[in-house]
């Protein structure tokens, strides 16, 4: 069987390429591990689509959509009930304010990973051949003539419950996790920009499953780069990674709460992947994520914990996450 046709590049490969190209104006498409451990740089000429696919802010399916067959396993709440505790236990200690938790969740279906990408519909989408797919609602970051902006997207809940919307705008939990994340993406965007304002806040997306819908509550951040930001565009996206909604804050001691607690490597899945069209940036969060293991298919997927967060409610959210956008 012949190989994947791109090599990993270490972060400071990675980061260099993505400044000379954007600096050159030449268009490429970038996968990058959540732990910025490295990644992929690929001219958008040279994708191998036997390989490798991206299909960014698409409106309809790849294909017609026909709803799969789809059985969960997740982990035991036993077992997610000792992750929650540890994180818990230090947010009581006040390590961190928000720590994500992930878990992977085993799935049985009828479709392959290339189906599920055909067939969902979702702003982002990401398939690798014998890997995984993703097919993520999240912005990470976009950047256009000069301007960054940020989306950060926390707080679910099944929008078939009476008063979906109001419920999610006034729970006490959902409002603290998300002003965490927002201030803290508000800061990360100032290390990279001026002007960091917040421009609209806690407003609601519906996003259609195979399930039903799903209501999310999400922000927006936007500043000002410099004139030169082209020639550091690598250097830029680094800085802000992982990205804030998938780590928690304060950053650098939640991630280490989170490496202890999950038990497993994340690999690309809450990393990002992005497109430079030659003058701008676009790029997403790999969440909803699915990926080929030696154990069959896993489905990873969590949420924000804050001092609020109650273990029953956290675990059905994870489990809520593992869906399929196929309508």
């Amino acid at each position: 069987m012949s190989k994947f046709p791109y090599p990993l590049l270490p972060a400071s490969e990675l980061t260099g390429l993505m400044n000379r190209w954007s600096e050159l104006g030449r268009a490429f498409y970038v996968l990058i591990r959540y732990d910025a451990a490295g990644g992929y740089c690929i001219p958008a000429d040279a994708v191998d689509e036997t390989w490798l696919r991206f299909a960014f802010h698409t409106e309809t399916a790849l294909q017609a959509a026909v709803v799969p067959r789809w059985s969960v396993e997740p982990v035991s709440m036993d077992e997610y009930a000792r992750k929650f505790g540890y994180v818990a236990d230090h947010i009581r200690r006040g390590n961190s304010f928000l720590t994500n938790l992930t878990q992977p969740s085993r799935v049985v279906t009828d479709f392959t990973l290339e189906q599920l990408y055909e067939t969902a519909v979702a702003p982002y989408k990401v398939w690798m051949r014998d890997r995984f797919v993703c097919f993520s609602p999240e912005c990470f970051v976009k950047i256009t003539d000069g301007s960054i902006h940020t989306f950060p997207m926390k707080g679910t809940v099944d929008a078939s419950i009476p008063d979906a919307a109001e419920r999610l705008l006034q729970s006490e939990k959902e409002k603290a996790e998300h002003a965490t994340i927002v201030d803290l993406l508000r800061n990360d965007l100032s290390m990279v920009a001026s002007g960091v304002e917040v421009v609209r806040y806690r407003y609601i997306d519906r996003i259609r499953t195979h399930r039903g819908e799903l209501l999310q509550m999400s922000s927006e951040i936007r500043g000002s780069l410099s004139s030169d930001y082209r020639s550091k565009l690598g250097d830029i996206v680094f800085s802000l990674l992982p990205a804030g909604s998938i780590s928690g804050a304060p950053k650098p001691r939640t991630l280490a709460i989170i490496q202890e607690a999950e038990g497993y490597d994340r690999g690309f899945y809450t990393g990002i992947c992005g497109y430079f069209d030659g003058k701008d940036f676009d790029s997403a969060v790999m969440i909803r994520f699915m990926e080929q293991t030696a154990d069959g298919l896993q489905f990873k997927s969590g949420g924000g914990i804050t001092f609020r967060s109650e273990m029953e409610q956290e675990y059905q959210e994870l489990i809520q996450k593992v869906y399929v956008p196929v309508h």
